[in-house]
């Protein structure tokens, strides 16, 4: 059930990150509305996966992993942002290094 609370955390967070670009600095009410809303949700859906017993290096781990490779695909995909091969080497990396802390906890 963590988990489920932390997808949805992940999501928030995506979706707030990515309206903070089209709030324009805040001076666009919808997408500023969305950022303050999704990091409000997706701080309270972590504080629920670490209610449920989800340790917080491995929750922390895998948000940062997973947010840092969506924002880097919606921004290529869609934003025309660049993401070249170092990048994607980098965020293999860090998705790496968050399967090792989550792996590296199992007993």
């Amino acid at each position: 059930m963590p988990w489920i609370w932390l997808a949805g955390a992940i999501a928030l967070e995506v979706l707030a990150t990515t309206s903070l670009k089209f709030s324009e600095g805040f001076t666009r009410l919808l997408p500023s509305l969305f950022v303050v809303a999704g990091y409000a949700g997706a701080f309270f859906m972590l504080s629920q996966a670490l209610v449920r017993g989800m340790p917080l290096g491995v929750a922390y781990g895998v948000w940062a992993a997973i947010g840092i490779a969506l924002l880097a695909a919606i921004g290529a995909l869609f934003l025309g942002e660049s993401l070249t091969w170092i990048q994607v080497g980098g965020i293999a990396l860090v998705i790496a290094g968050v399967m090792a802390l989550e792996m590296g906890g199992q007993h």
